[in-house]
């Protein structure tokens, strides 16, 4: 796949996925329903105030048909129960509806009923759309970790490769990056790079093709990278790119979103389901296309 739309026809296609929303008592959120049942993507738990729901639905015009409701008043346990829905396995898919993100992600990791392997990262991977690029880039991890050790590094790869490869790149191409393309014991960004590579090379990191360090140009230029001597086989046309830090992530994630005007959608991987998790200030379509992610992960992994 190298867009979107080639995305929601693979996720109209796929397996039928069920969505459980934590606090859906919220118009974005409906609305956002709306456009995903409309578009054939998945079918929806909504948990939260029943009458207040409702409501919203009726206002919206929500097909009743695709969403059931289930009743919870109480703001602080939305969370908890629609995360029961999925490791209960009536859902494939959990998404935040209007509740703050600590405690979504505290349901998400609950001991008792929480979403958490035994082993693994929850990170964060983002999918761009971007013109300049005639693929698909995706970019991790952005949002969850702060400063990544070198273990979480491997994680945070593994994670975003299993993305890259539910929607299409059989062997993706993965640039660890840092500011420069060589080696230097002063930028220890550069050193991770340099071991993940040798560890793919290894294969203690399977599915993919490591690189680095190499720097943004020469990650995704092939005039860049020819420019500057660089002979690797992902030099130039990197699907996956490994931010050293979520400083650089974010940075980078909100270029390719307002400088470049890139469609983008985000999800969080490494827990037992993918996990949406949308922000306010996302457009509706970033939102629809998260969802439908989210349901193309789920349905890869079965």
């Amino acid at each position: 796949m190298k867009t979107f739309k080639e995305l929601l026809e693979a996720v109209r296609t796929g397996n039928p996925v069920k969505v459980a929303v934590a606090q859906a008592n919220d118009m974005e959120v409906i609305e956002t329903v709306k456009m995903a049942t409309e578009n054939g993507i998945a079918t929806f738990y909504l948990v939260g105030d029943q009458a207040a729901i409702e409501e919203k639905c009726k206002q919206v015009g929500v097909d009743m048909s695709k969403v059931e409701i289930v009743h919870e008043p109480e703001l602080e346990k939305t969370a908890k129960v629609a995360v029961s829905l999925v490791s209960g396995g009536k859902a494939q898919v959990l998404m935040k509806g209007l509740i703050h993100t600590a405690d979504y992600l505290r349901a998400v990791l609950d001991k008792e009923v929480g979403l958490r392997k035994e082993k693994g990262l929850l990170s964060h991977v983002g999918v761009f759309e971007v013109k300049a690029f005639e693929r698909f880039i995706v970019l991790s991890d952005a949002a969850m970790i702060i400063a990544p050790t070198l273990e979480q590094k491997v994680a945070i790869i593994e994670n975003a490769v299993l993305v890259a490869r539910a929607i299409g790149i059989d062997m993706p191409k993965v640039a660890v990056l840092s500011a420069i393309e060589t080696v230097n014991a002063d930028m220890p960004s550069s050193l991770d790079a340099a071991i993940l590579a040798k560890m793919n090379d290894r294969g203690q990191i399977k599915n993919c093709i490591v690189d680095g360090p190499l720097a943004f140009d020469n990650a995704v230029s092939v005039e860049a990278a020819q420019h500057k001597g660089i002979k690797s086989p992902v030099a130039g046309v990197a699907d996956v790119l490994i931010v050293p830090d979520i400083e650089a992530g974010n940075i980078l994630y909100k270029s390719f979103t307002y400088a470049a005007g890139a469609a983008m959608a985000g999800i969080l991987v490494g827990a037992k389901a993918p996990v949406v998790l949308t922000s306010r200030a996302d457009t509706a379509e970033s939102k629809l296309y998260s969802i439908a992610l989210a349901v193309q992960v789920a349905n890869f992994q079965k």
